[in-house]
């Protein structure tokens, strides 16, 4: 529905019990996204944030009745039809519309922000997925991307399909099918991304999908099977559901957060980080060719806890680089470091540090496994009363815990630079966008922090406040 009225012009607020990959279709042409689950940095929070729409996430006290179209507030029930109006920094939920101030940057505004340049030292990047977020964050002052999160960029409806066929497939030839069929899509994206940020850097973070967000629920799978036979459907229908909840239940983790994603799916199945590799390749030069220009490009290895896990990455993507540029006869400089989102990695910093170029802390994973919570449910559940009771000073997913997780990102920039005393670390988790925390990374010696586009001014200004604080 949302999709449909949003995609006409209508003004929209998609509300729903939290958001997933599917929903991205009605997400994308929204004003707004109220959410009765999810957190700060849930999926519905970090998608519409990177897109520059008001998201208000985890209100429990709202309740939705998807059937009849209407969502209960403090008891008063609003159909589909009624205004409300969202505040996305305070989390407030208005009835009726509200007056709203367009944001504009003005020249005074340009003015201070360019002296906060001249006082920085950590560069600023954003995090991004397509051309439309890398032009923007490039015209708020992004020195590059930090983080562009290839699943991302298959949450369009018409890409699931490929992906989901990618991650089902049974045998070799069946994922290379698949794979192939990815391939250009990937390519024609990093395209546009490269073209948006020629001569500046891009990391690439290679594929980290928590399984659940790109297959079918097993539960509704197994429902339509049921239904299928009850009712004596097509038998070629029955037969191809019933092998996808076949495949569905193998794959079906109890924790999807902690199962076979990031590396773990790259050393599984090493076709997958061969294509991705390929198609950055084949992307930066198609760029170079035709602007005459390029990124420096960054491949970023998701989730790492083992040198070895590194390394074996590492040789798969040198290896599929190095033949695209023998296929084209030309080369460029690119380099190939990993996410720190796992205590064990920070911990052996210094081991993993020997395959890595450059090292990106993705602050939301460590803040989840440092702390050992789950972030959405935690910011829907304990985390209010954490905070508002002063058990703890502030939310560990909005400002960085400084003293347990920011401990682990020092360990892990000291015992890298032990190894690479030149190693090049940034932050590409939510965090980078937040005056706090930036104040934190500047004092832990990081070269670079990465926040959604939106976010970009801010983080500008606050490195220069933590270089002037910190002088």
């Amino acid at each position: 529905d949302a999709a449909e009225r949003g995609g006409k012009g209508e003004q929209i607020i998609l509300v729903r019990y939290e958001t997933t990959p599917d929903d991205i279709h009605g997400v994308m042409v929204s004003q707004g996204v109220l959410t009765a689950h999810g957190g700060m940095t849930s999926h519905a929070a970090v998608v519409a944030r990177g897109m520059g729409i008001t998201c208000v996430a985890g209100a429990p006290g709202i309740q939705i009745d998807a059937k009849g179209g209407s969502v209960t507030i403090n008891g008063t029930t609003y159909g589909t039809g009624d205004t409300l109006t969202l505040n996305g920094s305070t989390g407030e939920v208005f009835e009726g519309a509200l007056t709203l101030v367009p944001p504009s940057i003005n020249e005074d505004f340009e003015q201070v922000v360019e002296w906060a340049d001249e006082v920085r030292t950590l560069g600023v990047r954003a995090n991004a997925e397509n051309f439309e977020d890398a032009s923007k964050a490039r015209e708020l002052g992004a020195e590059g991307i930090g983080l562009a999160r290839t699943e991302h960029m298959f949450m369009a409806q018409d890409r699931l399909p490929a992906v989901r066929k990618m991650i089902l497939a049974e045998t070799e030839d069946e994922r290379a099918a698949a794979l192939a069929e990815i391939l250009p899509m990937q390519q024609a994206d990093f395209e546009e991304i490269f073209t948006a940020m020629k001569g500046l850097p891009v990391t690439v973070r290679l594929l980290d999908p928590p399984l659940h967000e790109f297959l079918p629920n097993l539960v509704e799978q197994a429902l339509l099977v049921q239904r299928l036979e009850l009712t004596n459907g097509d038998a070629d229908e029955l037969e191809a559901e019933r092998a996808t909840l076949a495949q569905v239940h193998k794959l079906h983790e109890q924790n999807p957060m902690l199962g076979t994603r990031g590396c773990r799916l790259a050393m599984l199945y090493p076709s997958i980080p061969d294509m991705q590799a390929r198609a950055i390749i084949k992307a930066a030069l198609a760029v170079q060719e035709k602007e005459g220009e390029t990124v420096g490009v960054e491949i970023m290895i998701p989730l790492v806890a083992y040198r070895s896990e590194l390394a074996t990455q590492r040789a798969i993507v040198a290896k599929a680089v190095e033949e695209e540029f023998e296929k084209a006869g030309k080369r460029l400089d690119y380099t190939i470091g990993t996410m720190i989102e796992l205590p064990r990695a920070a911990l052996v910093a210094d081991q993993i540090a020997e395959e890595a170029d450059f090292f990106s802390f993705g602050t939301n994973d460590l803040t989840q496994t440092g702390i050992g919570i789950s972030r959405d449910d935690a910011e829907a559940g304990f985390l209010g009363y954490y905070v508002d009771s002063e058990v703890i000073p502030s939310n560990p997913f909005e400002s960085i815990d400084q003293d347990g997780v920011g401990g682990l990102v020092k360990i892990g920039v000291e015992k890298g630079r032990v190894t690479k005393p030149a190693l090049k670390t940034g932050v590409c988790g939510e965090h980078g966008g937040d005056p706090e925390s930036i104040d934190f990374f500047h004092r832990a010696g990081l070269n670079y922090v990465s926040c959604s586009p939106f976010r970009v001014p801010i983080a500008r200004l606050a490195a220069a406040r933590a270089a002037l604080k910190n002088k």
